[in-house]
């Protein structure tokens, strides 16, 4: 391979044009954009129109990955061709970096991770890019030390992230069964859904209460929430919605001898003067109040996000370097939000690890049903403000 990494985008709709500016701007240095791959022509015309005769326009992404012209691509298209595009590359021996989710159901990306197992030299990328965020990395960082114990619950209330009824009139593909596969957890949670196993790990039982088109005319999920247990007998709740126009996002770990909170960009850390079961078996104060003490972190101040992710990806391309994640552990994530449709579908709880094959027969029964669209203008829009911070 050159100095340079030859990339392609399959796909430039809203975040696959913010990749293609980023790399074109030269903001992930290791490589240069070769080749755009889309099948509106609109956006061919808007590539050819910013880019110039660098950059090589395909109607369809298999001639691109065929052309030579490019040594890694990222995947930025509707959920259902994630796997199928990453597998493409993959037995072509070209790098792959799939947007998230993963995947739609996880009897696809287990198909997708056979895969890449089987091309060691593909370097293989999950665009996770809240792991970039220093808040997260310091709440993962002390919950793995044991520092203060185990996990007795966690609590996220992630419902900031509202969205108007254009929104899902903008594509053809959104909010459907057949387009999308899910709502707001196939679109805007899979970074929390990753973040929370990431951090706490996956539970073993998941229920969840969920509504359906409940705040905006569509056929999927715009409210939810969600109980879990954890092996340990921890507990947790995951809460999320579209539909609040003034939302928050709140995420708490109850620790035996700490509480850790990150919210509006900022991380709490109270330690506990000793754990609670100490304490309860030791006072004699029948309303007795834990002291604690806030932590003094240290805290990088980084949070790159997706430039960050490219960046990495291409040192472990160029340098054997660490991916910010591996592409095969995208399937965690998906498992959480496939329990919890399961759970919804079922009207009860799921243990995981649950039976993927009724998962998917549930999902394609409400993929032949799926309401078509007609007569959608597709809207790009400039995203960044939906992934700013520690949103």
């Amino acid at each position: 391979m050159s100095e340079k990494i030859r990339l392609g985008i399959i796909g430039i709709g809203n975040m696959g044009t913010e990749h293609a500016k980023w790399v074109f701007g030269g903001q992930c240095p290791d490589f240069v954009l070769t080749a755009v791959a889309d099948r509106n022509p609109a956006r061919l015309d808007w590539a050819r129109e910013h880019f110039g005769d660098s950059v090589t326009c395909f109607g369809e992404a298999l001639p691109m990955l065929d052309s030579g012209l490019i040594d890694a691509c990222i995947v930025a298209v509707p959920h259902y061709e994630h796997t199928v595009y990453a597998i493409e590359c993959m037995r072509r021996g070209i790098h792959v970096m799939v947007e998230k989710p993963a995947g739609v159901y996880t009897l696809q990306v287990r198909e997708m991770n056979e895969e890449a197992a089987k091309h060691p030299e593909v370097v293989f990328g999950m665009m996770f890019n809240q792991r970039t965020n220093c808040i997260y990395r310091k709440m993962r960082e002390l919950v793995h030390s044991g520092k203060y114990g185990q996990i007795r619950r966690t609590n996220w209330l992630i419902t900031n992230w509202y969205r108007p009824q254009f929104y899902y009139d903008s594509g053809a593909w959104r909010a459907t069964w057949a387009g999308e596969g899910g709502g707001v957890l196939l679109n805007q949670c899979p970074h929390q859904l990753d973040l929370w196993q990431w951090i706490c790990g996956m539970p073993v039982k998941v229920q969840t209460h969920m509504h359906f088109g409940k705040w905006h005319d569509i056929e999927v999920e715009d409210d939810v929430t969600t109980y879990v247990e954890y092996a340990n007998g921890a507990t947790g709740t995951f809460i999320t919605t579209t539909g609040d126009a003034c939302g928050t996002n709140r995420f708490e770990i109850q620790l035996d001898k700490a509480k850790i909170v990150a919210e509006s960009d900022r991380l709490t850390v109270l330690e506990f003067e000793q754990s609670e079961q100490e304490l309860s078996a030791t006072t004699r104060n029948p309303f007795a109040v834990m002291p604690v003490k806030e932590a003094q972190l240290e805290l990088d101040g980084q949070n790159p996000q997706h430039i960050g992710v490219l960046n990495a990806w291409g040192g472990a391309i160029l340098r054997g370097t660490p991916l910010v994640a591996n592409g095969a552990e995208g399937i965690n994530g998906l498992t959480l939000s496939n329990a919890m449709h399961l759970s919804a579908f079922l009207g009860k709880a799921v243990e995981l690890p649950f039976d993927e094959e009724l998962y998917r027969d549930e999902l394609m029964k409400r993929v032949a049903t799926s309401r078509r669209k007609e007569n959608v203008v597709s809207v790009y829009a400039d995203t960044s403000s939906s992934y700013a911070g520690s949103k």
